[in-house]
């Protein structure tokens, strides 16, 4: 991997696991520079952002409310593709429209992220800034979710603090140990937030940092052009790509608007003695790649790359990175997940196509799930 100093837990293979699940889904033939298989999981009527799967199968997906006041932020796909409300409809009944009735605290607002711990709980990442504009007051929050019980179990409530007006909550990975959660903000200004699960606890680190910023003179081009609103803005966005090593000893980010990967050690994250400009001489400049969304590191320690430029999933290893798989369809690949065979998941949000960008596209975007089969 180009200048990627990776830790010793991380070891970059050269095969995908294939999988076995059961869903009916659409092979689709690999096209040239990948020999993945993307296959159907879910087609859905509106903008998806996030994945998980968590370790009994069960896929969970998220709706956030960019351009449309969304019916459902967080769903559960059932065996026939079919996105169910959960935890509940109460959870999932606001509506930018009812925000005078409604109390943001124990709502869905914009969730932007959902993830599954693998110690049995569903953490949902509300940013509670429709459109990415305003912060709904008392709406930004971490919200557990009891996968057996099917019921909310924890919420911790972000102050002013931590997501101030103008930023946007973006992603999320926990510490092995169950102990720490880390995100991205993606918004104005960007930063990682760091908290304690037991305590709840949630400090803002990295605020405005070089590393939680857009990188100036990056322009993200899709369908070989530059990619702006009609009034000639670009896409701008802060730290949003989000990774944890296996061990969970370096946390790994880079801002969607850029091309450099930073990390740091945990170690000094969960350390709150460490001063900004102490934790800010500990991150370490990993190395470039392309503009990104999703980032994950899976079980075997390969790194996967969404190619928002190309319509493609990368892999990076031994100095490069490999096309997994390419295929025009797989428009702005955006979140990924792993299934508990290995199985890679992934989304495709259709950002190029929204009426940020193609005002006659209207607000609503048809979207989809995909997972990945074949070897590289």
């Amino acid at each position: 991997m180009k200048g990627f100093a990776a830790p010793a837990a991380i070891t970059f293979a050269l095969a995908l696991l294939l999988s076995s699940a059961s869903l009916a889904q659409q092979n689709v033939a690999p096209r040239p520079g990948g020999a993945g298989r993307l296959q159907l999981v879910a087609r859905f009527e509106h903008q998806v952002t996030g994945v998980t799967v968590a370790a009994d199968g069960r896929i969970f997906v998220n709706f956030p409310r960019w351009t449309e006041d969304a019916p459902v932020s967080v769903a559960e796909i059932t065996g026939d593709g079919q996105a169910k409300p959960y935890p509940n409809v109460e959870w999932n009944a606001w509506r930018n429209v009812k925000k005078n009735e409604l109390t943001p605290h124990d709502h869905f607002v914009c969730v932007q992220s959902v993830v599954a711990d693998g110690r049995g709980s569903l953490w949902v990442v509300d940013a509670a800034a429709p459109a990415t504009a305003r912060v709904v007051p008392g709406g930004p929050k971490l919200v557990r979710i009891d996968l057996k019980a099917n019921q909310v179990a924890q919420t911790i409530p972000f102050a002013d603090a931590v997501a101030p007006q103008g930023s946007y909550l973006n992603d999320v990975r926990f510490s092995p140990d169950g102990r720490r959660a880390y995100l991205t903000d993606s918004g104005a200004k960007g930063a990682l937030v760091v908290v304690d699960l037991q305590s709840g606890d949630a400090r803002r680190v990295l605020d405005g940092h070089t590393s939680t910023q857009p990188e100036s003179g990056v322009v993200v081009s899709t369908d070989g052009r530059e990619l702006r609103r009609p009034d000639g803005r670009g896409v701008d966005f802060a730290a949003d790509s989000i990774a944890l090593s296996p061990d969970g000893r370096h946390l790994y980010w880079k801002a969607l608007t850029g091309r450099t990967l930073y990390r740091v050690a945990t170690e000094a994250l969960d350390d709150p003695r460490l001063s900004g400009r102490e934790l800010e001489a500990r991150v370490e400049r990993v190395g470039a790649m392309e503009p990104t969304d999703g980032l994950w590191i899976d079980k075997s320690g390969r790194l996967y790359l969404s190619a928002i430029e190309e319509n493609a999933v990368k892999v990076r290893e031994s100095g490069r990175d490999t096309t997994l798989v390419q295929d025009d369809r797989l428009r702005w690949p955006d979140t990924f997940a792993e299934g508990p065979d290995g199985t890679i998941y992934v989304t495709s949000s259709r950002i190029q196509d929204m009426s940020w960008f193609k005002p006659e596209n209207g607000p609503r975007l048809t979207t989809h799930l995909w997972r990945i089969e074949g070897k590289r």
